[in-house]
């Protein structure tokens, strides 16, 4: 399955190095490769090959290689300088690549050595609009059943997806976090880990957490925040500009795996919905250059939007996800009546389309499919 961002990759690396980041067995080896064939000659080489760190260290590949394919870079020792001398003094009209199953703009600071030599792109597992895009048919079901990640979504054996996220996270926990950060306590970050699966849709407390694991709030931060990095989980926060009494700190965690959800079909739901429309965001702002963010709403008194769309932190929509009650959220009918927001209810399984008081109850497959790439 083509993946619909491989055209806008190809007329970057025209312009100027290309970063690609996203989850661990998201695509971006495959998708790379792919893009190879588009060049006359190409060279990959990853930073975890021992061979390939060797020719990396040295700079040994072949200089007439049309595209260099650098994986895993952002494990070399200050890749940044690095890859600013690869790039400044690269043969004319060879272009580079480098992809990262960390994410590789946590080190764009003020300063940073590589700014304006790249751009970055964003590889999230499949969803149902890049499926559309492709004219490959499934269902959300399907999506539910297996996750988006490429290899357990295409197979055909359900007992192979399932071992395949069992491997997946025992690869994440056991070597992708500890060569990310020195973790003193490895059994710690396993049951937060395990936690946050099973609050999926709530807030979640730093300190409830702590309690739980026996560890400070500080450090349920720093584990959450390197889970983050790694693409194994993503935050939504609370939106408070003009809302008033919006709680300000308590974040929503999700998986980019829905198959980690370690909760009901609701759950579960509400966690690829989130996938889906972080996979929109981004597009919004690797693609159309635009401040897109996605948020949640909630007040002291517990009224609460499962999301907010938000560009230059104005609300552009609200979406309450349900799986089949299609009756309007309290929540969602009081921002929107108070705020005048454009609000829509998402619903999985629902049998008619309707508009009641101004907001929209539409089927979740047909929003899903048409957002933004």
């Amino acid at each position: 399955m083509e993946r619909v961002q491989k055209k806008a990759i190809l007329r970057d690396l025209s312009k100027k190095m290309v970063l690609l980041a996203g989850p661990r067995q998201a695509g971006k080896t495959t998708l790379s490769k792919e893009i190879a064939k588009e060049f006359s000659s190409s060279a990959y080489l990853t930073y975890d090959r021992a061979e390939d760190r060797k020719i990396i260290q040295q700079e040994s590949w072949l200089p007439t290689a049309e595209l260099l394919i650098l994986d895993e870079i952002h494990k070399m020792p200050k890749w940044k300088n690095y890859l600013k001398g690869v790039y400044d003094t690269k043969p004319e009209g060879q272009k580079i690549l480098v992809t990262g199953s960390a994410r590789l703009e946590i080190f764009n600071r003020v300063g940073d050595s590589l700014a304006g030599s790249y751009f970055l792109h964003h590889l999230f597992p499949f969803s149902p609009a890049e499926c559309k895009k492709v004219d490959y048919k499934t269902s959300l079901d399907r999506f539910l059943e297996r996750g988006g990640f490429p290899e357990p979504f295409l197979t055909q054996d359900l007992i192979d997806a399932n071992r395949w996220r069992n491997q997946y996270v025992e690869s994440l926990l056991r070597t992708d976090v500890l060569e990310f950060d020195t973790i003193h306590n490895v059994n710690a970050i396993r049951m937060v880990f395990e936690l946050l699966r099973e609050k999926v849709g709530s807030p979640v407390s730093y300190t409830s957490i702590a309690e739980d694991v026996a560890i400070s709030p500080n450090t349920v931060k720093k584990y959450i925040q390197i889970l983050e990095a790694l693409y194994i989980v993503f935050r939504v926060t609370p939106f408070s500009k003009n809302i008033a009494r919006s709680l300000l700190k308590e974040p929503k965690i999700y998986f980019f795996d829905v198959g980690l959800v370690n909760g009901d079909a609701g759950a579960k739901f509400e966690n690829f919905v989130a996938t889906c429309l972080l996979k929109h965001v981004y597009a919004k702002i690797d693609y159309q250059a635009e401040n897109y963010s996605l948020k949640y709403l909630q007040t002291k008194e517990r009224q609460e939007v499962d999301f907010a769309l938000v560009q230059d932190n104005q609300i552009k929509k609200l979406i309450e996800v349900k799986l089949s009650n299609s009756s309007i959220h309290p929540g969602l009918s009081y921002f929107h009546k108070k705020y005048e927001l454009p609000s829509i209810q998402i619903v999985k399984d629902l049998k008619r389309e309707r508009d009641e008081e101004g907001i929209q109850v539409l089927d979740a497959k047909k929003v899903l499919e048409d957002l933004d790439l």
